[in-house]
């Protein structure tokens, strides 16, 4: 006959091993969902961590288009004003480089906001730009803007739809060289329908006025450079996207140097400077 002091002892022993058990699993079970706790929260926080980052490099990105947009409005208002392109009153005139006050900072705002639209519509196309990514084409596509501007206000033709042909030919030839992107001409025709609009009302309300307008109350080559414009920050806001932040301000004191150095050519020399950028 089976001893009972036997059984006793197994049932005990087994009951021990099945506590044991589900201690056991409780255990891992906590430490499981503490690890799931910790791993949640280092995700959410390196989310929140690489939000900010996006968001402060977007703000920073913004920041240096707008300010190239404002010194690019200084320096070619300028131009055409010296050349009595466009005229504005007396009482308006009131700030740096004889512009009205509201120029420079309206088209440091365009800057930003079509530079910026630029990566984001490549981004959300499907089609990111990798043609001439490098900051010497970036420099190049600056210098033959600023040169068909300069050849806007300073370079004298038979009529006016010889000199809108002229651009409007540079324009596409500054488009072809540097962008040669779907988005990109999209982007620039927008840009250049929107300010040649905005530009005719601002005329029509009597805030300036073009002198020998044939294009309704503005010049008929004005669309060309809104076009080379909003290729140009366009390509500046798609170079700007793929640096690190740090190097805004090398970005910034580049531009200035490439400015201040092609003012110095076209003192000296009208007729060559657009050939001798391109």
């Amino acid at each position: 006959m089976p001893r009972l002091e036997g059984h006793c002892w197994s049932c005990s022993c087994s009951s021990r091993m099945k506590t044991k058990d589900l201690s056991s699993a409780s255990w891992v079970s906590s430490k499981a969902e503490e690890m799931m706790s910790i791993i949640t929260s280092v995700m959410r926080h390196a989310y929140g961590s690489l939000h900010s980052i996006k968001s402060a490099n977007l703000i920073r990105r913004g920041l240096v288009l707008f300010t190239i947009g404002v010194f690019l409005a200084l320096v070619l208002n300028l131009l055409q004003i010296q050349r009595n392109v466009t005229l504005f009153p007396e009482e308006v005139i009131a700030t740096l480089f004889s512009s009205a006050w509201w120029i420079p900072p309206s088209c440091g705002t365009a800057a930003a906001v079509v530079g910026l639209l630029y990566p984001c519509l490549d981004s959300h196309l499907g089609e990111p730009h990798k043609f001439k990514r490098e900051w010497a084409s970036v420099m190049r596509c600056i210098a033959v803007f600023v040169g068909i501007n300069h050849a806007s206000a300073k370079l004298d033709f038979a009529n006016n739809v010889q000199l809108s042909l002229t651009l409007a030919a540079l324009s596409l030839g500054l488009w072809w060289t540097f962008d040669r992107s779907r988005s990109g001409f999209g982007l620039g025709i927008t840009t250049a329908l929107l300010a040649t609009l905005i530009t005719q009302l601002l005329v029509y309300n009597g805030v300036y006025q073009y002198t020998s307008p044939d294009f309704l109350y503005v010049r008929s080559w004005l669309p060309c450079i809104f076009f080379s414009g909003g290729v140009t920050v366009g390509n500046i806001g798609r170079q700007l996207a793929m640096v690190r932040p740090a190097s805004s301000l090398i970005i910034i004191t580049r531009f200035f140097f490439l400015l201040n150095t092609h003012q110095g050519v076209t003192a000296n020399t009208d007729g060559g400077f657009i050939c001798g950028l391109l």
